[in-house]
C-alpha cells in the first residue's frame, strides 16, 4: 500500500523510504516558532541553538503587553533574537496571531515539518505542511537539537466533492464534520477531492486550524493551483518546496465524504463542538450579550470582509457587544484601507488590537458570569473566554454578523443576500 499526506511528509523528514502508522521517527523540522508566552512563563536561555534560520519568533498572545508579567517575556524575546541572530522576529508593530504571520509570510511551506508551543499550529496543513502544537519542553529541545519524534497515526480523508454555497464558510464546514463524526483523537485529517476547488484559502486554513478541536494529529490540504498562487504571492514560489501528494493506493482508516452543496451555516452549542454542531435552521435562536470575530481560525482578511458586508448600514443591537480583533497587524492595516474596520465601527463593533486576546480568555472581552457569547474563534469549552458559568456558542463570522444585530442566534444568509459581493 502507499502512503498518506503526512506520512510521506514523516518519511521524507525521517530519511526513510516509507513509514506506517504506529511507526516511531525521529523528523528533521524545518522551522521552529516561538511565541511570547513561551519566554512569558517558562524560558530558560538557551546557551546554543540549532538554526538561527529555522526560527522565528512572533509576539502574539498578550500584545501589546496587558501585565507586567508578559511585558518581562518581551524583554526576554527580544534579548533572545538579537543574542542569537534569529531574523523571523516580529515584534510589536509587525505582530499578529502566530499562525497567521506564518501563513502571510510564507513561512508555512509544501512538505516541511514545522512546531510551535501553539495547538492551532496545524493551521499551516493548509500550505501541505506537516504542522502541529507540541509543549514548551518538547519546542525547546527541537529549538536546540532541530529534530523532534513522532508517531505516526492512522489518516481519516475528507473528500470533497460539489462546491461551496453562497453564505457557507470554512467553519460551517469544519462544524457540520465535527458534528457528524465528532473527535479524531490519534489520527491525523487529510482534505481533498473535486470540491476542494470550490474552497479558498483562508477556509482551508479555518478547517485545518479547527482540526486541534477534534483532537487529531495534523491536518494536510494537497497543493493545487490555488495554493501554489497563495504561496508564490507570498514568496513561496514552486521551486522552493517539494510537495507531498498521498499515493493512489493510500491506506486510510476512513474515507468520509462531503457534499459541499448541500451544506448550510452551521452552529456548535457549548461545551464542544464534537457531535455538538447543528444547522442554523435547528438550533435554537438563544440571546446573546457578546459576540467575537478574530482568532487564527477567523480574524483573516475575508472574515472581517463578510463581517463588514453584513453589518453595513445596520446597528448592533441594544445590550450586545460585537467586538472584532484582526488576527495580524497586517489583516489590520488591509481592512482599514479597504474600509472594513469603519463599516463595523458604524456598526457599533469595537476593533481592537490584532492579538489572541477574548478568544483564549485573557484580555479584551473576557464573559461575565451568566452571560451567552457567539464566537467565531477557536473553541467554546466551558471557562475558556473568561467566566466558568458563561455559555459559549460557536459559528462563522457572517453568522455572528447576523446575529449581533438580531441579538439572538440567526442566520446570516438573509443579510449576505442584500450584498453583492
Amino acid at each position: 500500500m502507499g502512503m498518506t499526506a503526512i506520512e510521506r511528509i514523516l518519511a521524507r523528514k525521517a530519511g526513510l523510504a516509507r513509514v506506517r502508522p504506529g511507526d516511531t521517527v525521529v523528523c528533521e523540522v524545518d522551522l521552529t516558532v516561538l511565541i511570547d508566552l513561551q519566554f512569558a512563563t517558562s524560558w530558560v536561555r538557551p546557551l546554543r541553538i540549532h538554526d538561527p534560520d529555522k526560527v522565528a519568533v512572533i509576539m502574539d498572545h498578550a500584545v501589546p503587553a496587558p501585565s507586567v508579567h508578559d511585558a518581562a517575556g518581551g524583554t526576554h524575546a527580544r534579548a533572545f533574537v538579537r543574542d542569537f541572530g534569529v531574523e523571523k522576529f516580529y515584534d510589536v508593530g509587525r505582530h499578529g496571531i502566530c499562525h497567521q504571520v506564518i501563513a502571510e509570510n510564507g513561512l508555512a511551506r509544501p512538505g516541511e515539518v514545522l512546531a510551535c508551543t501553539d495547538s492551532h499550529t496545524c493551521a499551516a496543513g493548509a500550505y501541505n505542511t506537516a504542522a502541529r502544537g507540541l509543549g514548551p519542553a518538547e519546542v525547546y529541545a527541537i529549538l536546540c537539537t532541530g529534530a523532534t519524534w513522532f508517531q505516526v497515526a492512522p489518516t481519516i480523508r475528507y473528500e470533497l466533492t460539489g462546491a461551496l454555497p453562497a453564505g457557507v464558510s470554512g467553519k460551517d464546514v469544519f462544524l457540520h464534520i465535527a458534528g457528524t463524526w465528532g473527535d479524531a483523537t490519534n489520527h491525523n485529517l487529510e482534505y481533498g477531492g473535486p470540491g476542494l476547488a470550490s474552497v479558498p484559502m483562508n477556509d482551508r486554513r479555518t478547517i485545518a486550524t479547527q482540526g486541534a478541536e477534534v483532537s487529531a494529529d495534523f491536518s494536510t490540504f494537497p497543493v493545487d493551483d490555488l495554493a501554489r498562487d497563495f504561496l508564490a504571492a507570498r514568496g513561496a514560489p514552486p521551486d522552493s518546496y517539494e510537495a507531498a501528494d498521498p499515493d493512489p493506493d493510500a491506506e486510510y482508516a476512513a474515507v468520509r465524504t462531503v457534499d459541499l452543496s448541500g451544506l448550510e451555516p452551521y452552529v456548535a452549542r457549548p461545551g464542544t463542538v464534537s457531535h455538538n454542531a447543528l444547522p442554523v435552521s435547528a438550533i435554537e435562536r438563544r440571546p446573546v450579550q457578546q459576540c467575537f470575530i478574530g482568532s487564527c481560525a477567523n480574524g483573516q482578511l475575508e472574515d472581517l470582509a463578510v463581517a463588514a458586508r453584513v453589518v453595513r448600514g445596520h446597528k448592533v443591537a441594544p445590550g450586545v457587544r460585537l467586538l472584532v480583533t484582526p488576527a495580524s497587524q497586517a489583516v489590520y492595516r488591509e481592512a482599514l484601507r479597504a474600509g472594513y474596520l469603519q463599516d463595523l465601527a458604524d456598526a457599533g463593533a469595537v476593533v481592537t488590537n490584532s492579538t489572541c486576546g477574548a478568544c483564549f480568555g485573557y484580555h479584551m472581552g473576557l464573559l461575565a458570569p451568566g452571560e451567552v457569547c457567539l464566537t467565531s474563534s477557536t473553541r467554546n469549552f466551558t471557562g475558556r473566554m473568561g467566566s466558568p458559568d458563561a455559555e459559549i456558542y460557536m459559528a462563522s463570522p457572517a453568522t455572528v454578523a447576523a446575529s449581533a444585530l438580531t441579538g439572538r442566534v440567526t442566520d446570516p444568509r438573509e443579510e449576505l443576500a442584500r450584498w453583492t459581493p
